[in-house]
């Protein structure tokens, strides 16, 4: 996988305490990395004014131009990639900016920046690639850097309006909605499955998160821990969702993304902090599913013909706890109609009620077996209130969240 470690590198930038400048410097250095580029530039749109400026851009400084003038301004106006292997060819090039400086631009990629809401919010331009022109691989590449471009100046802007007198409980309201943004907004239409999961932070962020995601490869299934909850555990398992998200984005199996996003959070996750995570895909054409847990235990699989539920162990250190240079062989395991995936992270497990008992392993399997022939939100709905009433009343000490996987069919 042509430069993977580096692209999960921006990845992992994007959670730093980052001033606009100097994080947007680390996407375009990357950009100029990956794509063996010499300069790259970025531009931010500014809706007051409906210019587009620009913040980043190797030996420019900053300028300003009506959205929808140059090549800048039609990427801006049609939101797509143009790759144009002759600037000086292409009527919409503005020359200006070679003249004033004597660089001279042969190509150039542009990319719309767009975030999650379909809000514009920039455009990325890479210039001169070093040897040659830009072919269909590194527009690939670069619309994967574009997207998590997009992501940190959401992060970035946010960190700014805070910076300028927000107080710690907006602070955590805008954490939150960031977290929670990245969560599916919609479960994914499988046919034969029925899948769905759910997220209930002890505060108003978290340190738990999940994703269901159907790629090229199969359903992308994730439930992940980071060590506490509130904003520093989220930041962590968002870091860590976006990584593996443009680690399969660009191609990499299971065993490389693993590996490659545990290796680079252990670089950069402080000594006492990492992160048990349940990574898998499943192929709804085989009913297979392969998986690497890292820590995330226990794992269970509700077999609909035995009435019992399987349990699983992880096949790996939490993420971040140490580098790895090889892992043990991915779990697979084969659905059969009825059967679920059942995955809850430990607040499930380890919810006390006000005598100090645990909710316990034994609990979840037997509302699992009581309730498995149900749609999978009313599995879920009765997990969760199977642990409020376990409660009495409890405070909620640490972060809930569940995913649920059901092949339907007759059993």
């Amino acid at each position: 996988m042509r430069d993977l470690r580096a692209i999960l590198g921006v990845t992992n930038a994007l959670a730093a305490p980052f001033d606009l400048n100097t994080m947007l410097g680390e996407v375009v250095n990357a950009a100029k990395q990956v794509l063996n580029a010499d300069r790259g530039s970025v531009w931010l749109h500014d809706p007051a004014t409906d210019e587009l400026v620009l913040e980043v851009a190797t030996a420019l400084k900053p300028v300003r131009v009506p959205s929808g003038v140059g090549l800048v301004g039609a990427c801006a106006r049609n939101r797509q990639i143009i790759n144009v292997p002759d600037c000086y060819s292409d009527p919409r090039f503005d020359p200006g900016v070679d003249k004033a400086t004597g660089y001279r631009t042969r190509c150039m990629l542009t990319l719309p920046l767009i975030d999650h809401k379909d809000v514009l919010v920039g455009v990325m331009q890479v210039l001169n690639k070093k040897g040659g022109v830009f072919d269909e691989d590194d527009e690939a590449v670069a619309t994967a850097l574009a997207s998590q471009c997009a992501v940190a100046l959401q992060r970035v802007r946010m960190t700014g309006a805070l910076i300028e007198g927000e107080k710690m409980r907006q602070a955590l309201e805008m954490a939150r909605e960031v977290q929670m943004s990245t969560l599916p907004s919609t479960m994914p239409a499988i046919p034969g499955y029925d899948v769905c999961g759910s997220f209930r932070p002890a505060e108003l962020t978290g340190g738990d998160t999940f994703d269901l995601s159907l790629l090229d490869t199969g359903l992308l299934i994730v439930l992940a821990d980071a060590t506490g909850h509130g904003i520093a555990p989220a930041l962590s398992v968002t870091q860590m969702q976006a990584m593996f998200r443009i680690a399969f984005q660009l191609g990499a199996n299971l065993e490389s993304a693993f590996m490659e996003v545990n290796n680079r959070l252990a670089t950069t996750l402080a000594a006492d902090r990492f992160i048990t995570a349940f990574v898998g895909f499943l192929d709804p054409t085989t009913h297979r599913l392969c998986f690497h847990s890292g820590g995330q235990a226990p794992i269970l699989h509700y077999r609909a013909a035995a009435g019992s539920c399987t349990p699983y162990m992880p096949t790996s250190f939490p993420l971040g706890a140490m580098a790895l240079t090889k892992l043990k062989p991915a779990v697979v395991v084969d659905f059969l109609p009825g059967d679920v995936l059942v995955l809850l992270s430990d607040g499930f497990y380890e919810y006390c009620d006000v005598n100090g008992a645990q909710f316990g392993e034994q609990r979840v399997e037997n509302i699992v077996g009581a309730h498995g022939k149900a749609p999978m939100t009313e599995l879920m709905a009765n997990l969760f209130a199977a642990v409020d009433a376990f409660g009495r009343g409890a405070t909620q000490d640490d972060d809930m969240t569940a995913v649920l996987v059901k092949r339907m069919g007759p059993v």
